[in-house]
């Protein structure tokens, strides 16, 4: 029986990559959508869009109305005050699960969360994290859900850490933090391939539950930077950056969202996450209750990914 998913956040990078793999799988594809006509540009012509944003009541409903299932990929990742992100990350939350809880059959919930959740000492977006599930834990009465944790996710589509891979392949990795700190990754397809996994299975008990490439104890820089010099058969040299220019910028950077009401990425909080040594995680708990393994390390992901290689070795963007 083809199924009906729901979804928020379907234009974001891992939206996409959800929705392309839903509709792959033969599911139906509703998204929710601000402006219709951006998101019919950038998602395929099959996915339903249902107009309005996480602060309207009615359209949830709409959204979730008949659905089997929701997957909510949306979230705020840019902002200065704790307001900017609980906006979106826990009122958002809190809107859509009341919109599912009034249905007469209440579909399954899957809310992408983060693994800074872990730590949400650390900034206003961990700390937003944290609070959106705890409204699922405090408020589900009678939602199914679970929500995942990913540690750093690229592939196809990503603009945050292409950045960092392109600076890579031209010899030199900025480390923004402790050059010995530890982090798990995840290939974007292998989190659409769980999403994918929960759907075909309701045996996994609502929860927070982790994920990551399978790689033990995860990487630091020297590992990536020594996969990169693998693909590309060029020294990567790591370059700590000095912590007084990163410090100037996140100041400045919060001092003009103050000024001018921008929403900046980088801010004294967003450089506490950088700077934490500790981002491992294990996909154990997720494992037993799922059919899902990840199938791409960093190596594998890196090849599967296209435009960063310019400067590979003589390589173009995207061989």
């Amino acid at each position: 029986m083809t199924q009906t998913i729901a979804i928020t956040g379907a234009t974001g990078f891992i939206g996409r990559r959800i929705c392309s793999r839903l509709l792959e799988a033969g599911c139906h594809v509703r998204a929710l959508a601000r402006t219709p006509r951006k998101a019919s540009v950038l998602l395929p012509e099959r996915v339903e869009l249902v107009e309005g944003s996480l602060g309207d009541a009615d359209r949830l409903e709409a959204l979730v109305e008949g659905a089997d299932a929701v997957v909510h990929c949306a979230g705020a990742v840019r902002g200065a005050t704790r307001e900017q992100f609980d906006r979106v990350n826990v009122d958002g939350v809190r809107m859509l699960l009341r919109a599912m809880e009034s249905q007469q059959a209440p579909p399954r919930l899957l809310s992408l969360s983060s693994l800074a959740a872990r730590e949400p000492g650390l900034s206003h977006y961990a700390a937003s994290k944290r609070k959106g599930e705890q409204v699922l834990t405090e408020e589900a009465r009678r939602v199914q859900w679970i929500a995942l944790r990913p540690p750093a996710v690229y592939g196809p589509g990503d603009t945050e850490l292409l950045p960092l891979f392109r600076a890579m392949a031209r010899g030199f990795a900025p480390v923004p933090g402790a050059p010995d700190a530890r982090f798990s990754m995840l290939f974007v397809d292998d989190l659409a391939a769980a999403v994918l996994a929960w759907l075909q299975s309701d045996a996994l008990r609502s929860g927070v539950y982790t994920l990551d490439d399978g790689r033990d104890s995860g990487y630091d820089w020297q590992s990536v930077a020594d996969t990169v010099t693998g693909i590309c058969n060029r020294r990567v040299r790591l370059i700590p950056v000095p912590a007084w220019i990163l410090d100037i910028a996140a100041r400045l950077n919060s001092l003009a969202a103050r000024l001018i009401g921008y929403a900046p990425m980088l801010t004294p909080e967003k450089l506490r996450e950088l700077r934490h040594p500790d981002w491992v995680c294990d996909s154990e708990a997720l494992q037993a209750g799922l059919d899902w393994r990840p199938q791409y390390q960093l190596e594998a992901g890196l090849r599967a990914t296209p435009g960063w290689q310019r400067g590979c070795d003589g390589k173009k963007s995207g061989d």
